[in-house]
């Protein structure tokens, strides 16, 4: 047998396995995913300061459930307990991240919009806020991985093809759902979201028929970091690790999830996100673990390469209700 029927082969046995922990995956990327996807749909604008964003969202769980009294060491919680905890945490992170992507826009990037600055000024400015909320992050909490406490017993709730369904994939796959649909119909018919998509169609008609723009600017940042806080519990209680630059590969992976979706497309971050995952690990299964990241950034390439516009490719402006 070739390495390659061995491979295939591999594939076969472990796919649902590899389902399953794809679309997990995928669902953390795809909710960070919307952050890019936001911001660039109204600015034209990748902030590639979201992955900071994000890690921030990890660490705010992180405290949120010291400030509760857990740690690494301590019983997962079940009950009232484990969703008063699990609530807590996420509306901490979401606060948090959402935030400090507000601070960071009205800081770094309003100035340059004021200016007239270039598209590019923009882009070397969110370079270095994700270099330097990174080392702040290291100075301050240091270089090592961060225990995180087990929120919830992980147990198998049913099985699926040689897939262990359990209680925390779950979770993350349905919350991530669930909060993508929210701001898919919060932007399909609120009058705040109207207001996104007329200023990502265009901003200066949007400008003279009454919608204030900075406003809507600092709405996006708010949406795209609450989030991406969001992600970051998810991820913490999946992953259970922190650490000062764990957001930059998830936010790389993202951004490819939001190319191949078709960024500034909502629901393509959500099909971006979701088919990354599964890609991620498909190529995992097939190619070795060694080649998972190599595979996830080939993805980009080639989409970039043959489909520019992403999968779905209709702009945050053009969405339909």
């Amino acid at each position: 047998m070739s390495d390659v029927d061995f491979c295939l082969t591999c594939l076969r046995d472990q796919f649902w396995p590899q389902t399953l922990d794809g679309l997990t995956l995928g669902a953390v990327y795809a909710l960070i995913a919307l952050g890019y996807t936001l911001v660039y749909g109204v600015l034209r604008l990748i902030n590639f300061a979201h992955s900071e964003i994000f890690m921030i969202g990890i660490f705010a769980s992180l405290f949120a459930l010291h400030g509760l009294g857990m740690e690494p060491a301590d019983l997962p919680r079940t009950g009232f307990a484990l969703v008063g905890t699990l609530v807590a945490m996420t509306l901490v992170a979401m606060v948090v991240s959402g935030g400090v992507a507000v601070a960071i826009e009205r800081i770094a990037y309003r100035p340059l919009r004021r200016r007239g600055a270039p598209r590019l000024a923009a882009l070397i400015t969110a370079i270095g806020i994700s270099l330097f909320l990174q080392e702040l992050f290291a100075a301050r909490y240091g270089r090592n991985l961060l225990g995180f406490p087990r929120v919830l017993e992980k147990t198998q709730l049913a099985s699926l093809g040689g897939a262990d369904i359990r209680n925390d994939k779950v979770l993350v796959i349905v919350g991530a759902l669930v909060l993508m649909l929210a701001l898919d119909r919060f932007v399909a018919l609120s009058r705040l979201g109207k207001g996104i998509r007329a200023t990502a169609q265009d901003p200066e008609t949007a400008a003279l028929m009454g919608v204030n723009i900075d406003r809507v600017v600092m709405l996006t940042f708010l949406l795209g970091g609450m989030l991406a806080g969001a992600a970051g519990t998810l991820y913490g209680i999946f992953f259970e690790s922190a650490r000062y630059n764990i957001g930059f590969l998830p936010g790389i992976k993202a951004f490819t999830a939001a190319v191949l979706g078709g960024i500034g497309n909502i629901r393509g971050a959500l099909v971006g996100g979701l088919a990354l995952g599964l890609l991620e690990n498909y190529g995992a299964t097939v190619l070795g673990g060694q080649w998972k990241d190599v595979f996830a950034f080939s993805v980009l390439v080639l989409v970039l390469m043959f489909r520019p516009t992403g999968l779905l490719g209709e702009s945050l402006g053009r969405a339909r209700a």
